[in-house]
């Protein structure tokens, strides 16, 4: 453990934070320096890269997430592969940007969500991408496996980046919504001036998980996402689909709440396309009403559960959704006159922003400091997160 007891006494660290999120495109690298830890936090982007995944791996992958396909010989199996994977995705781009890994502190990894059962008989969470191949092949201390101790303590594990929201857009005049849209869609509220114990964070529902797998059905395989929503622009929203699917029980939940491939993978896409057919529309119209439950689920949460509280004054937006020029046109015209911006706009890159929120992450377990938000996860306290493994 000394090497992460050195790193106490250093004023600026160079930490790597790994994100694979939820559809599996690869692994997302970001070099930062951290100077300072808990709301005294500086963060500076040295370089972000994602490494896509090949597509054989990407597979194996999106067969754990299945309990009719997930065998636990391939689990283990796996589970040190994407560590070794992360580890060169590591070393992939240090080499790029001419680093060596001796400059590196610290490495800070989420790993690859295969499981998320946060509301068992026995709450549980799973993510693959052992740590300890991470730092034997890297030779860098690394801290992992963040969720856990969350789930432990009674919470959810996720989400986990209200945290990170609050220590890097805490404002005291404004009240602002922070919109993460990836495979599943995640908003956390910061009250005008409010304590991290009034913090707001929860799944709002799907994000870009149904309409990438749809965009791939449709395509048979030659797209994997509807770039800027030029498929989707094409088409009409079938509000008596669109009406079905926001009966989705989930969505009529409580926060706090977490939902994952579990509510919205693979067979409630599969069950997505057949109502396209039996309602008899073009797959324009289709995605077209797919990228309406995103947006219409997302302000529809905020209606219900954000408004009564706090109005909001202004939305960024991060993740793949921000990237969606059509999605994002449809949030503008959902929460006018409420501003909606990509979250590049405050200064942070919107695809680096949860890579580098695992960085922050491991620097906060480095210095012994809380980094989980109970009102935000549903835990019964306060817990440190991240497991240590020595290079």
């Amino acid at each position: 453990m000394k090497q992460f007891i050195d790193l106490l006494d250093k004023e600026k660290k160079t930490v790597i934070g790994l994100m694979s999120g939820t559809s599996a495109d690869g692994v997302d690298v970001a070099v930062v320096d951290i100077t300072g830890s808990g709301l005294d936090t500086e963060v500076s982007l040295i370089a972000f890269e994602t490494i896509q995944y090949k597509p054989e791996i990407r597979a194996r992958i999106f067969d754990l997430f299945s309990v009719e396909t997930a065998r636990v010989d391939e689990i283990c199996t796996m589970n040190f592969e994407i560590g070794k994977i992360f580890a060169e995705s590591v070393l992939a781009v240090l080499d790029k940007i001419g680093m060596a890994t001796e400059q590196i502190d610290l490495i800070g990894s989420h790993g690859q969500t295969i499981h998320h059962l946060p509301l068992g008989e026995i709450p549980a969470t799973l993510q693959i991408g052992e740590p300890a191949v991470i730092a034997h092949e890297t030779g860098i201390p690394t801290i992992a496996d963040f969720r856990v101790a969350d789930v432990a303590a009674g919470g959810e594990g996720a989400p986990l980046i209200a945290y990170i929201d609050y220590m890097l857009f805490d404002n005291s005049t404004e009240t602002i919504g922070l919109l993460n849209i990836g495979g599943i869609s995640n908003l956390t509220v910061l009250p005008a001036g409010g304590s991290i114990d009034v913090i707001q964070a929860s799944d709002t529902g799907p994000g870009n998980m149904i309409l990438d797998a749809c965009v791939e059905e449709m395509t048979h395989g030659e797209k994997q996402f509807d770039e800027d929503g030029k498929m989707a622009q094409q088409g009409t929203v079938c509000k008596s689909l669109l009406d079905v699917w926001l009966a989705h029980p989930y969505l009529e939940l409580t926060p706090p709440k977490t939902t994952g491939r579990e509510a919205f993978g693979k067979s409630y896409a599969e069950n997505c396309l057949q109502q396209i057919k039996a309602h008899r529309i073009s797959d324009y119209d289709g995605l077209a009403t797919l990228t309406a439950l995103t947006v219409e689920s997302i302000a529809d949460y905020v209606k219900r559960f954000v408004a009564p509280n706090s109005a909001l004054d202004i939305l960024y937006v991060s993740g793949g959704g921000a990237q969606n020029a059509f999605m994002m046109r449809c949030l503008a015209e959902a929460f006018y006159p409420v501003p909606v911006m990509d979250v590049g706009e405050k200064g942070i890159s919107g695809d680096a922003k949860e890579a580098i929120a695992f960085a922050i992450f491991a620097n906060e377990a480095v210095h012994g400091n809380y980094a989980n938000v109970p009102n935000a996860t549903g835990a019964s306290c306060r817990k440190v997160l991240g497991k240590f493994v020595c290079p």
